[in-house]
């Protein structure tokens, strides 16, 4: 009877250990995710604003449809979820780039989260850098 009922303590020992690490595992791939979002967002809200420079004439304070003298607004260049950087105006200022760097471990399992995102006239595209 005593071998029996250690046994059982092992067995319940091992199985709540593969829970907690189950749980922990679930948490950080939601954690990973949420912040992936969070930065999304974040370029979502920075490109708006950039497509609203780009519309405004420049006797308004605009860019009279152009990228040229944008800038991010400090509330957005740094922020719980991470940082955005400014990384290239093309040549002609008809489109511009950010990068999102966020603040959990990206798919790589080395490098923070990243994600680029491309503004245009008539478009926005993202993409993960890792």
């Amino acid at each position: 009877m005593g071998q029996q009922q250690l046994l059982l303590i092992v067995l319940g020992i091992i199985v709540v250990g593969i829970a907690i690490v189950s749980g922990i595992n679930i948490f950080a791939a939601s954690a990973e995710q949420a912040n992936r979002d969070a930065i999304v967002s974040d370029l979502i809200q920075l490109s708006t604003m950039a497509l609203a420079h780009y519309n405004l004439p420049v006797a308004l304070g605009g860019g009279g449809h152009s990228f040229a003298n944008f800038k991010i607004p400090a509330a957005l260049s740094e922020t719980a979820d991470g940082t955005i950087e400014h990384t290239q105006t093309g040549h002609k200022t008809n489109h511009i780039h950010f990068t999102g760097t966020g603040t959990e471990i990206g798919n790589d399992g080395i490098e923070p989260i990243q994600i680029e995102i491309r503004i245009t006239a008539t478009e926005i595209t993202n993409k993960e850098i890792n």
